[in-house]
């Protein structure tokens, strides 16, 4: 067993001998000496050597002193050096991972993913979308949240208007979760506050830059609320907590993306539904992708605010969980929240109380028995939101593409690799 340092770790050991691990990320041979750039976790580390260098991508371990240098990674470097190579590659990889660029298509990146996740750049996003899940679970547990854990495959396909995966289930029909919807409310009965970090899947045809079959989808619920207000004030706290937690745990991603952390504000601001419709020149029961990026440029324009929130959706727009608006039935106290030109969370307050659930569903409730089983039991005000963990990310770091977010993507055309 060595006792290895990482690369970050050497100029602590200026010096000393010590032993490194991790892959070749570059070979330079000069006149008068050699170099490897050996790359782990935490960043790259310049070794001078000599001899024969093993090939990239091979994996090292390399005992040597620790020597100032000014221009090398991190103003040091192994002298000295002896290399053994622990693996080593059969075929080079699709590009030349040591390049400052990416020098491949998107389609090769994902068709190589294994291997081309290594490079700094492709692997940035998915350092800073780790830090934002650690944020939202640190924020929420902070709150008083439970972290629960639901399944993901269901005896319905009832639980939202999208398309779903059906599968055999040992001769019976059943389906890929389209969300944990169901289950976090009945949870909010055993712990009044849930919060689920899981994947989601939604069958829908969509070939887009936006759209995935299976994403990671952050959940919470909370119990014992007024209304879809107290709901929009956790979601405050969680966006500020997993910025806060990507400035701290991912600040050389950030770095190497060139990515802009938003602000969030004290308050968000809100617009109703109606008023995103005057202010948009539209009438129809939902906003388009070109309302929601003007109104993210009104936002920002007016409120100095990345963020809006648009409250009071119509009810025939809204789930059927949805609770409606006291003062105006037609409207839900539901809410989306707009980030940078894009929905990035829905959310707001549910129906509570079982004949309500009666109601809503015109006594057709056979399809929703597992369901309304706890609301027979005496469920409190309660409401959640939901936030697409890939959007989030691209929106962060500006990728074109929300598959540049995701390590092994799942959209029409993609099951491998």
């Amino acid at each position: 067993m060595i006792s290895r340092v990482m690369s970050a770790e050497l100029a602590e050991h200026a010096g000393q001998r010590v032993t490194i691990a991790g892959w070749v990320h570059r070979r330079r041979q000069l006149k008068s000496v050699s170099f490897l750039v050996v790359r782990d976790r935490t960043g790259l580390a310049q070794v001078v050597a000599g001899g024969d260098l093993p090939a990239e991508e091979s994996v090292v371990h390399v005992t040597g002193t620790v020597t100032r240098n000014p221009q090398a990674p991190g103003g040091v470097e192994l002298t000295e050096p002896l290399v053994e190579v622990v693996s080593e590659p059969v075929e080079p990889p699709p590009f030349d991972l040591y390049r400052p660029v990416v020098p491949a298509t998107l389609p090769t990146v994902l068709d190589h993913a294994p291997v081309a996740l290594r490079h700094p750049l492709l692997r940035a996003p998915l350092e800073i979308s780790a830090a934002s899940v650690a944020g939202f679970r640190d924020t929420l547990a902070g709150l008083g949240f439970t972290e629960i854990h639901t399944p993901k495959i269901v005896a319905s396909a009832t639980e939202s208007g999208a398309n779903v995966f059906g599968i055999d289930y040992f001769g019976r029909r059943a389906y890929l979760a389209q969300s944990p919807q169901f289950y976090k409310q009945a949870m909010v009965g055993v712990f009044e506050r849930v919060f689920e970090v899981g994947p989601v899947f939604r069958a829908e045809p969509h070939d887009t830059v936006r759209h995935l079959a299976q994403y990671t989808s952050l959940d919470a619920e909370l119990g014992f609320i007024a209304d879809h207000e107290e709901v929009m004030a956790v979601l405050r706290e969680v966006l500020a907590g997993m910025l806060e937690s990507v400035r701290h745990r991912a600040a050389g991603a950030v770095a190497a993306l060139g990515a802009r952390l938003p602000e969030v504000p004290a308050e968000i601001p809100a617009v109703h539904f109606t008023e995103a419709q005057r202010l948009t020149g539209e009438d129809e029961p939902d906003l388009s992708p070109a309302q929601e990026r003007w109104l993210s440029d009104w936002a920002l324009r007016e409120h100095g605010s990345e963020f809006l929130f648009v409250t009071g959706y119509p009810m025939a727009k809204r789930p059927f969980y949805t609770h409606p608006d006291p003062a105006r039935p037609g409207y839900s106290n539901g809410f989306d929240l707009l980030f940078r030109g894009l929905e990035l969370v829905t959310g707001g307050q549910r129906l509570h109380r079982y004949d309500d659930y009666v109601r809503a569903l015109d006594g057709d409730l056979a399809p929703y028995e597992g369901y309304l089983r706890a609301f027979r039991h005496g469920m409190p005000p309660h409401g959640g939101f939901a936030l697409g963990l890939e959007r989030w990310t691209a929106r962060l770091t500006g990728a074109a593409n929300i598959r540049q977010t995701t390590a092994f993507p799942r959209d029409l055309h993609r099951l491998s690799p």
